[in-house]
Parts: C-alpha cells; structure tokens; sequence
C-alpha cells in the first residue's frame, strides 16, 4: 500500500523535472542567511546626514554624537567611523554598516581630505582579496562599500570644487549617489536648476555616478514606470527628521515651520521616499556592479602590480647573474695574463 502511494507521489510529476523551483530555493537560502550591506555617507558637517540615515532605516546609529567647534575644525583630520546594526523585517535580516566621514571638509584646507577615505575602501577591497584567497571561503564578511551617498550643499550655485574632487577620485571605486542635502531650503524651481547644473557639471567633468539598470521588457509597467521615475530624480533632493509631528490627526515624521510642515515621506515635498526606494529596489544590483566592476578593477590591477613586482624582482636576479658573470671573466682573463707573464720570465733570462 505504501509502495504504490509513494509511486504515484512520483509519477504526479512526469513531464515535469523540478528545476523551476530552483528560485525558491536560493530565496530561502538568502533569506536564513541574510543580506550585508555597506553605505558610506559623505559630504560636509551640518548637511544632514546622520539625521538622514536614522530616517532611511528608522534607527538611531548615533545617539550620542559630538560636534567640534570651529577652533576644533581648522586642523581637524577625516574619520572613519562604521556603525553596524542589524535589521529585521518580515523574516528578513539586513546587516547593516554605515560608514561616515566626520571632518570631511572641515579643514581650512581640504587638498588631501578624501585619501583617508579612499584608504578605507581599498582596505575593504584588500581585506576581501584576502579572504577570498584564503583556506577558509565559506563565511567570508563582505564590507566591501556598496554605495556612497555623496551629500551637496543646496546653498551653492552647483558643485564646489571639493565635489569635483572626491568624486572623480572615488567613481572607479564604489558607487555614487549624488544627493542634494536639506531641500526644504529650495523652491520647487531652484530645486530643479540645481538639479540640472549638478548633472550637466557632473558630464562636464566625466563624472561616473551610479546608473539605474533599465527595465527589463518583460517588467510590469508599474515597475518601468518606478524606474524612469527614479532616474529622471536623479540628484536626489532630500530632507530628514526623527521628529513625529501630529498633522490633521495622523503622525508624521517631519519639520515644523512657522507656515507649516514638510512632511519627509512625501513626495511632493521632497525626493525621500525616491531615494529609499531606489536604495531598497536595486540594493542587489549595487552590490553586483561592487562585485563585477569596482572590485574586479581592483583585483586585476592588484595582480598586475603583483606581477610586475615578481618581473621586476627576476629581472634584478638576472642582472646579478649577468654582473657576475662579467666578474668571473674579468678574473679569469687576470689570471691567464699572469700565468702568460710567469711563463715569459724564464725565457727573458
């Protein structure tokens, strides 16, 4: 009895082989194992981007920050500061590292204020190589940068040179996300001409910011519409508070103002909810392009230097070899000429 029902459980399944089910198989992996991710936030002190962060993930990562005076800031040095926390929503967990940059520049000059941080993303690369080349591979910590949130001021007419800078320095190295700070600081047209100078300053200088995959033909046009959405968004302008405030009887995270209240969450207001989206719909693919273009850059000029370390080290090997070559035949023909001496002296009598 039992043999033909186990036999009929198997031949419910003719013309059928099972591989289909492939993708529930690596989502349940993925999700027991968990997501890791690491955001890196740059721009000047008081743009906002502590309050930001704590809005995008609706946590307190600094609870307890201190702020230099201007006496503190003139020969300040940028930080490196990451703060890891772990997230969980519906099943899901996230690990989350958030790296900042206090001091960035503070410093009355601020040349060389981006090699630390610089140093920090090829020291995440290198640490990777590392483990990757490794005995042990199976439980490798990746806190590689992901993505960078590089935050502009929205009092200036554009980028400032600093901008120009840091971002041509870092868009071979990690993905960048142009965000213009405090938005609530703009009406609706400067917003857009800012946004515009920004991007046509941003082609100006071959500037390589964070690309939004196209939709696939065969996406919902919900989802198409999302993606053009985003990418005509692109700066984000954005605003952030922890504050809730009670709005025709509903809470809301915003900013109070005499004449009324920017709610952070809407996207009349500011581009917030944009922002968040794109970083939650596309966290894979940030993370692919890490892997497949920013690291592999790396890795391969890595192995170059290596190579040309170990040609370089041959070379200077057969250089001696040939130096003392030189040596032993200059002995040699010394040592022929006095014997050809010693014999002529005899004869010489």
């Amino acid at each position: 009895m039992s043999q033909s029902g186990e036999k009929g459980k198997f031949t419910e399944a003719a013309g059928y082989v099972g591989f289909a089910n492939l993708p529930n198989q690596v989502h349940r992996k993925s999700v027991k194992k968990g997501f890791e991710f690491t955001l890196m936030v740059v721009g000047e002190s008081g743009l906002g981007k502590s309050t930001l962060i704590n809005s995008l993930f609706l946590t307190d990562l600094y609870p307890e920050r201190y702020i230099p005076g201007a006496a503190e800031k003139i020969e300040r040095t940028v930080q490196i500061e990451a703060s890891t926390v772990e997230i969980e929503e519906r099943g899901v967990k996230l690990r989350l590292t958030v790296v900042d940059t206090p001091g960035y520049g503070d410093a009355i000059n601020s040349q060389d204020c981006f090699k630390t941080i610089i140093q920090y993303i090829d020291n995440q690369f290198e640490r990777y190589l590392h483990d990757e080349s490794g005995l042990n591979r199976r439980h490798i910590v990746d806190n590689r940068v992901h993505c960078c949130f590089y935050f502009i001021s929205p009092f200036g007419h554009g980028l400032k040179p600093l901008d120009v800078e840091f971002m041509k320095a870092i868009h071979s190295k990690v993905n960048i996300v142009p965000v213009i700070a405090k938005a609530d600081t703009l009406t609706l047209k400067e917003r857009d001409r800012l946004k515009r100078r920004i991007l046509d300053e941003i082609s100006e200088h071959g500037i390589r910011i964070y690309q939004l995959p196209d939709a696939d033909s065969d996406e919902d046009e919900e989802f198409k519409e999302q993606t053009r959405v985003l990418k005509a968004s692109i700066p984000f302008a954005v605003i952030g508070s922890n504050q809730l405030i009670e709005v025709k009887g509903k809470k809301i995270r915003g900013r109070l103002y005499p004449w009324g209240v920017v709610e952070v969450e809407n996207p009349e207001h500011n581009d917030f909810l944009k922002l968040r989206t794109m970083l939650v719909t596309h966290m894979q693919d940030l993370q692919e392009v890490t892997q497949d273009l920013h690291y592999e850059n790396f890795r391969s000029e890595r192995l170059k230097r290596a190579g040309r370390a170990v040609e370089e080290e041959g070379m200077d090997k057969d250089q001696i070899l040939l130096e003392k070559e030189a040596e032993l035949r200059r002995m040699q023909q010394m040592i022929a000429q006095m014997q050809a001496q010693m014999k002529m002296k005899p004869g010489d009598d």
